[in-house]
This record gives C-alpha cells, structure tokens and sequence, in this order.
C-alpha cells in the first residue's frame, strides 16, 4: 500500500512540474519606479499627503494592425479634486477645430478679433501659441468663440467625463457672456459672431476642494482653506481619454472621435509637439523643456529630434500638471503618462512661492526618464 501511494504522489509531481507553466503577472512597472532611490522621485513619495500625487502610465502594445493600451495608476481619483491649470486648453482647443470643420465660412487661417479686445488672430496663430507657450489670451479668445456650455457638451458628448471647463484664463474673468467675434470675410469686409449666455456652474462637492490654510485676495491674507469649487475640473481620467482619442483615433467608435479633417489633425498634432524655438520664440526665456515637463522639464538643453512629445502642460496655484504622449522614432518606443503634483508647502495661494523647480518639475522630469528608460527595455 505505501509502494502504491509513494508511486501516485511521484507520479503527480513530475506530471504538475512538467506541464507548462502560467506566465507570470509582470510587477506594476510605474510602482517600481515610485519606489525607486532616486532623490528626485523620493522628495515627492516620502511626503504623498503633502503632495497630492496622481499619476496614470499608459504602455502602448501593437499586434499587427491592432493596438491595445494598459493603463497603471497610482492615486488616480476623479473625486480627489486638483486645480488643472492651463491643461483645460488642450480640450478647448481640439472643440475649437471640430467647430471650424463644421462652419463654412471659417477655417484655420480666419483672421479674427474680440470685440473690445486690439489684438487680431487667426486660429491657427491662437492654437499653436496654446501649446508652444500656454498663452492664456489666445484661450481666452477660442472660450469666446465657443462658450463654455458648447465646450462641454461636446466633450461630454465624445466620452470625455468628468470635466467642467468654466473659467478664463490670466484675467479672472467669471462671466456667462461670451464676446462677440468679428471675423474678416476679406481684408475690406467683417462680420460679427454673436455672443452667448452661458450657464453659471454649481460648486463641486469632491474631496480636496478646499485646500490650504490661507490665500492672498487683493493683497490680503484670509486665514483659511482657499476654496477651488467653482474652478474648472478636468481630472486625469478624462485627460487621458482625450489624449487617446487624439493620437488614436482609430481606437474609437466614430461618435467618440472628433470630427477633424486631416489637415486639422496634423496641425493639431505638429502644434503639440512644436518646442517655442521652433515656433519663433526666443529660446533663453522658452527653452524646449518649458512647457515638456516630463523628461526634459528640469533641463534646459534641446530635445533631440528623435523624441516626440505630444502634451499640455499646466501649473498654477502650486499644481503641475502634464498629459503627454511620447515618442522615440528610432529606438520604436511610445508610451503616454499623465501626471499632477502639488507643491505649496507653507499651505498658502496666490503668494507665488512654491516649490516647481524644487521638487515638482525635477519629480515630473525624473518620472518621464525612468519610465522611458523602462519602456527601451520593455518587450513587447
């Protein structure tokens, strides 16, 4: 009887250890690198509560004509409120493009002025100085072309969820009414867009609204948490979305996509892209890393052809924010991070003392570098 067991057990083990074993689950790539020595990354995790962090890494992988995309988060919470800056422009400016595809009588290179205001524009001019220098009166004059209630409900309508994009930029201006546009027919003629009542926002009732233990008003300081209820709220699950539909399209049923022709979307495209030096700006005041804060925030050296960056960045109130797609054309790497940290460590706004290039940016850089270094090794 003991022959016969001791046979089955042995009999059993040679067959379990000669069958094929499961792969693996691969370890979270992104949590690694969280938990990394590198000062830059640790000065952030060691003080999470103080910073805020959310971040969510989207690896790329292609078969055949198939792509699929695997998304890591860490902190990823759309009821965790951060104030996104200048990244609401990224959506304003894809709703501004399928507009003009929709309207006859404009296009990209419609000069154009807002009523009251001296500057004259085109589209194209007011998009491409959205991403090469996140300027806020070239955002301004596409949220008075559009209205805030058209912006979003056309994000809403595409899948673009949660997102409230309610204020100007830079003028702290809160009006429903947008300006009328006068638009040149010819270099003799104009016509005027008319303007919109828009509907005034309800307060937000998510976690971390308020924030701080005091803030500047007119030079003042009021001592007490400053409130961002009524801000505009574009959290990284929704930036990510729209990021995806940007660059793949094709992933999308046709009613998630944006309506943009294909003149639009390689504009579109070279515009995220294009560094201020390649869109005539000075190259001192706005190095290549001004507006790329992953991999190259911290450093003021060129980024070299080969690397493709994709994104909007903002910061304000002590918040840096990035959504970027990323591109190596000759090591066939691609991948997309979006990311937001807070550094305001006395825990007042609107005294302009945080901590960007500190902490925030060199986190957000370092974090870029280790994950593309990542994804250089990763197999597909």
């Amino acid at each position: 009887m003991y022959n016969k067991f001791a046979f089955i057990t042995l009999s059993l083990v040679l067959l379990f250890s000669c069958a094929p074993k499961k792969e693996e689950k691969v370890g979270d790539p992104l949590m690694a690198i969280l938990n990394s020595d590198s000062p830059k990354i640790r000065r952030v995790m060691d003080h999470l509560n103080e910073h805020e962090v959310q971040i969510r890494y989207t690896q790329i992988n292609r078969k055949g004509d198939q792509i699929y995309f695997d998304d890591f988060d860490f902190q990823v919470d759309s009821n965790n409120y951060f104030y996104p800056a200048s990244t609401v422009k990224f959506p304003t400016a894809v709703v501004a493009l399928e507009q003009l595809n929709q309207m006859d009588s404009l296009d990209l290179d419609t000069r154009f002025y807002v009523e009251g205001d001296s500057v004259e524009t085109t589209f194209l001019e007011a998009i491409s100085q959205i991403f090469a220098v996140s300027d806020n009166d070239a955002n301004n004059r596409l949220i008075e072309f559009l209205g805030q209630d058209s912006i979003n409900s056309i994000l809403k309508r595409k899948g673009i969820s949660p997102v409230r994009i309610w204020q100007r930029l830079g003028n702290g201006e809160e009006n429903t009414a947008t300006k009328p546009l006068i638009v040149y027919e010819n270099d003799s003629t104009t016509y005027m867009l008319p303007s919109s009542i828009n509907t005034f926002p309800k307060a937000l009732e998510i976690n971390h609204i308020k924030k701080g233990t005091g803030f500047y008003e007119d030079d003042s300081l009021m001592v007490e948490p400053f409130d961002f209820s009524l801000k505009n709220y574009y959290p990284i699950e929704a930036q990510s979305s729209l990021l995806k539909r940007i660059i793949f399209p094709e992933k999308f049923d046709k009613n998630e996509r944006f309506n943009l022709s294909d003149k639009q979307h390689h504009f579109l495209m070279t515009a995220m892209r294009t560094v201020p030096r390649n869109a005539g700006y000075n190259a001192t005041d706005f190095y290549d890393g001004y507006c790329k804060f992953f991999m190259y925030g911290d450093t003021k050296e060129n980024i070299p052809d080969h690397i493709e960056i994709y994104n909007k960045v903002g910061f304000a109130y002590g918040t840096l924010t990035d959504c970027a797609y990323i591109k190596d054309t000759i090591n066939n790497v691609e991948f997309m991070i979006t990311a937001t940290v807070l550094v305001n460590s006395n825990g007042v706004f609107n005294d302009n003392t945080y901590e960007y290039d500190a902490i925030g940016i060199p986190f957000l850089a370092e974090l870029g570098r280790q994950l593309y270094s990542f994804e250089l090794n990763r197999k597909q």
